[in-house]
């Protein structure tokens, strides 16, 4: 039979995964032949009916994959339509004069779309963000040989055969031990609990507080650039010698003292009327 000729019932209304899984079922398998002719065609002439029979006959192989990830909590639904994605990824980079079968060749796209949406919603923080995380993530619990934790012994066999190191073993063996806490839950009988959203809340970083602390800063500047316009210019340069250096290297007395031909002790009192001026003057602009 010849792929042209080849049959696929799409079922108008699947209304369950059960269903959905029954009707991928009845798809027809491809042999290399046909799958080489549509794979041409779809490259040739971008046939799209080549490529949904590609796509449909080969949807088994995304509800088989699915159900290695169900240990993560997630829907096999969901699971099942990211492998979906991955597999039309497939056909589209399919190159049929390659010799390699679909099936070898969609496999990783499948599994690369299906991993990335574990990672992004098995946990509200993501826990595998370099390679080496995220093949423990998909690794350690096959590896493990029972519940309890692991010794450093078991630690660095599995690392050794990850080809990663021991304490990264342990560190993603706490992550996925963790329990998950919810930020905000509700009032139970036993009263008020401390909850997570509590202690996590950063009171400071809400909009009112970090306009006031904007607003009080700038209206705190303008304020010292005016009382500093208020002072005679020996008074404004000493203030600016001994307070307002950016470099942190503040003038001594003596050093201004001897700057101005003046002693140490006026150069003292000129720094504390010029400030008591700058206090008053900043006050009023309150």
């Amino acid at each position: 039979m010849s792929a042209s000729t080849l049959a696929f019932p799409t079922p108008a209304s699947l209304g369950s995964l059960d269903h959905y899984i029954q009707a991928v079922n009845r798809f027809p398998l491809l042999s290399a032949e046909q799958e080489v002719e549509l794979g041409r065609r779809l490259q040739r002439d971008g046939d799209v009916d080549a490529a949904r029979q590609l796509v449909l006959s080969h949807l088994r192989l995304v509800v088989a994959i699915s159900r290695n990830y169900l240990g993560y909590g997630l829907p096999q639904a969901d699971l099942i339509q990211e492998g979906n994605i991955g597999l039309m990824k497939a056909v589209r980079r399919f190159d049929p004069e390659r010799g390699v079968r679909l099936v070898s060749f969609a496999l990783h796209w499948i599994k690369a779309e299906i991993h990335e949406h574990v990672l992004r919603n098995w946990r509200l923080v993501k826990i595998a963000t370099t390679k080496a995380q995220r093949k423990l993530f998909f690794n350690l619990r096959s590896m493990k040989t029972g519940s309890h934790s692991l010794t450093p012994t078991e630690a660095r066999g599995i690392a050794q055969a990850l080809n990663v190191k021991p304490e990264e073993v342990l560190e993603m063996e706490t992550r996925l031990t963790g329990q998950e806490v919810a930020l905000d839950p509700p009032a139970g009988d036993e009263g008020e609990t401390m909850a997570p959203i509590a202690y996590l809340t950063d009171a400071e970083a809400e909009p009112v507080q970090i306009l006031e602390r904007e607003e009080t800063s700038r209206n705190r500047s303008n304020g010292l650039k005016s009382a500093l316009a208020k002072l005679d210019d020996r008074s404004r340069a000493i203030i600016e010698a001994r307070w307002l250096r950016e470099d942190d290297d503040a003038a001594t007395l003596q050093k201004l003292a001897d700057a101005y031909g003046v002693s140490a002790e006026r150069i003292r009192q000129i720094e504390s009327k010029a400030i008591k001026t700058m206090r008053g003057q900043m006050g009023a602009l309150q």
